[in-house]
């Protein structure tokens, strides 16, 4: 077993190292080893599975990680964070120092992991994500590593329910739309404020994503990204008029919809992701093959 993080150690560790939660890189420190247990439990991680961990922080959730036997790349953006981490983990779990790798880097910025500790590409992402960059973060990885195969990550409550809206709901939107391109998600429980420190002003949640097959479709990514840009840019606008600006005017728009099968007074929170593929293959210059 690990020697797992809690309250005062937070604070000593953060003290020892001159270190205090920031608002730019969105800190907010686990200090609850039952909770960092439970992500690892609801993320499935298995013994010799490689898993890459954004934002570990002082490690509360790294060692809870490494616990499961798991192989972790750790990617930190502050420098003393990412620095000291390595230390912390050979002072609690010296058995499974080895199985650590820590990369100094913005997350957004990582586009290749090399072998890390485990020789082989990472199939989970498990992390408390800093609230400010949580949707791109999630975005960019299951773009850039086609390997992972779950991603578990604790985000903003109201963040947590956007990702897994169904087409049609209140808070379906654009990130909904695009992590449905790649994932089937829901929400797998809520963590309360008290188990961070500083304790935050909102509510957090955790999200479990299941990689699936991408739409079958010869309409680029990029493509349908932007319809779905386009059409969350005014969301009480019908798509004939919210598209105009990706088909080049509205009448295009509507004659790229009444293609796609989809009436052009429809709104862009009625469509599910094929939808969205159905007229980014009836967009000009896009050749539809199924």
């Amino acid at each position: 077993m690990a020697d797992l993080l809690g309250p005062s150690d937070v604070r000593t560790l953060a003290e020892s190292l001159g270190a205090s939660p920031t608002k730019k890189w969105g800190q907010n420190f686990v200090v609850d080893a039952g909770t960092v247990r439970r992500i690892v439990r609801i993320a499935g991680v298995a013994p010799g599975d490689h898993v890459v961990e954004v934002g570990p922080g002082l490690g509360s959730l790294t060692l809870a990680l490494l616990e499961a036997d798991a192989r972790v790349t750790a990617i930190e953006i502050d420098p003393i964070l990412a620095s000291a981490l390595p230390a912390t983990v050979a002072l609690r779990a010296p058995e499974q120092a080895a199985a650590l790798t820590v990369i100094q880097d913005d997350a957004l910025r990582v586009r290749g992991l090399g072998d890390g500790a485990s020789g082989t590409p990472p199939t989970l992402l498990v992390a408390n994500l800093p609230y400010n960059v949580s949707v791109p973060v999630i975005l960019h990885f299951l773009e850039t590593f086609p390997t992972l195969e779950r991603v578990l990550v604790m985000v903003q409550s109201e963040v947590a329910d956007r990702l897994a809206a169904p087409p049609g709901s209140r808070t379906y939107g654009i990130p909904s739309a695009k992590a449905a391109w790649y994932c089937d998600v829901r929400r797998a429980g809520n963590v309360g404020r008290s188990v961070f420190w500083p304790v935050p002003r909102v509510d957090s949640a955790l999200v479990l994503m299941q990689r699936r097959d991408v739409p079958l479709t010869a309409a680029p990514r990029e493509t349908v990204f932007a319809v779905i840009d386009a059409a969350f840019s005014q969301r009480r606008k019908a798509l004939r008029g919210a598209l105009a600006s990706v088909a080049g005017s509205a009448a295009a728009a509507e004659a790229a919809l009444r293609t796609a099968g989809i009436e052009p007074l429809t709104r862009g929170e009625q469509l599910g992701i094929e939808g969205f593929v159905r007229i980014a293959e009836a967009l000009p210059g896009i050749k539809a093959s199924r």
